[in-house]
């Protein structure tokens, strides 16, 4: 029992320190994903959801400590408890959304490994056994280093976690999981090869065949049947390749200008998922910054979900001297962690990406 307690405690903590840095490397997506758990869709807890920047924080920091705590031996008790307590709840919501079909990606590891939520209930029932062997086990879950050298190792990782945390939102991840990375092109994210896997789909057909009904299973060719047709159910076994840039366009009132900016030898992009929600002290800074970009012969563009109107106030209230133009607002959520966001791309491709605060770093 000692040496499984002891492969359960390294494998456990190494794997929560795992996540949450993942997390806590990009905790503005975190809260995103927090939101949609909380909408009506998934729990309907909507009261949660302007908070969900501040709790997603507080988990993924408490995420990486405990797995610190849990490999240093500091108060096993309470760690223990935490972890168990911790991953009933995951367990849970990962079930629900797997049952419900809610949520089709948990978020368990940001943008670095996509899972699904079957596949994140699964590595939560593993886990949950894990930690029912340290919960079971606890008496052989020693410090193991002085007591007084335990405790600084405990309170530097809550430090350093929180630090961290302010740091990467202050800025940007340090770590850029995401498909419109510096260095990524947007054409070749939104292409599938020619030799990629395709989609396949399993169709259930139902006829009545001499009053009586019959099922027949095809890959999607109808089924030569001498019967009457009652209904066909569709069930998708692999999705194949999917692109991993997925639903970004620049779209005016009128047509799709996607192609046309892309193309742009010198390309500045302003991301504002919402205009109403931008931090003004950010927003106060693109004026400037903007009509610099354009004395230097580049194409200025703002990204936004936000309606015609809240589009012109702010081009008023700013006196912006450029437009801002229509794309998803989950997809600008995503290009750049912050409202505003900057983005530089030549014929495509991403040069440069800064948070509204290191806007006068950028080189033009």
């Amino acid at each position: 029992m000692k040496y499984i307690v002891q492969i359960s405690r390294i494998f456990t903590g190494i794997l929560f320190i795992i996540s949450g840095f993942i997390k806590l490397n990009d905790p503005l997506g975190f809260s995103y994903k927090l939101e949609e758990y909380f909408g009506a869709d998934v729990l309907n807890i909507d009261f949660f959801i302007p908070y969900a920047l501040g709790i997603s924080v507080i988990v993924v920091v408490f995420e990486v400590v405990l797995g610190v705590f849990l490999l240093i031996g500091y108060k096993p008790k309470f760690t223990v408890w935490s972890l168990l307590l911790m991953i009933v709840f995951f367990t849970f919501l990962t079930f629900y959304s797997a049952y419900f079909d809610k949520v089709k990606d948990c978020g368990c590891f940001g943008d670095a490994l996509k899972l699904t939520p079957w596949e994140s209930f699964t590595k939560d029932i593993v886990l949950l056994g894990l930690i029912l062997i340290l919960f079971f086990g606890i008496r052989h879950i020693k410090p193991i280093f002085t007591k007084l050298a335990t405790t600084i190792i405990a309170l530097l990782s809550f430090i350093l976690s929180l630090w961290f945390g302010y740091h990467v939102l202050s800025h940007l991840p340090a770590i850029d999981f995401r498909a419109y990375k510096i260095g990524a092109n947007f054409q070749e994210g939104m292409t599938t090869p020619e030799n990629a896997p395709k989609a396949i789909s399993e169709y259930t057909w139902t006829f009545n065949v001499n009053g009586e009904p019959q099922e027949f299973v095809t890959n999607g060719s109808y089924p030569k049947v001498d019967g009457d047709y009652v209904g066909v159910e569709t069930k998708l076994i692999d999705e194949g390749y999917i692109p991993p840039i997925q639903d970004f366009s620049i779209e005016s009132d009128d047509e799709n200008l996607t192609d046309y900016f892309l193309e742009k030898d010198n390309l500045v992009m302003i991301t504002m998922y919402n205009v109403t929600k931008g931090e003004p002290e950010g927003v106060a800074k693109l004026k400037a910054f903007t009509d610099e970009a354009i004395k230097k012969g580049y194409t200025v563009i703002g990204l936004t979900s936000s309606g015609s109107e809240d589009k012109a106030q702010l081009k008023a209230n700013y006196n912006l001297n450029f437009d801002f133009y229509l794309c998803d607002e989950k997809v600008v959520k995503t290009i750049v962690r912050a409202n505003p966001g900057v983005i530089i791309l030549k014929n495509g491709t991403v040069v440069n990406k800064a948070h509204w605060n290191d806007i006068e770093d950028i080189n033009l």
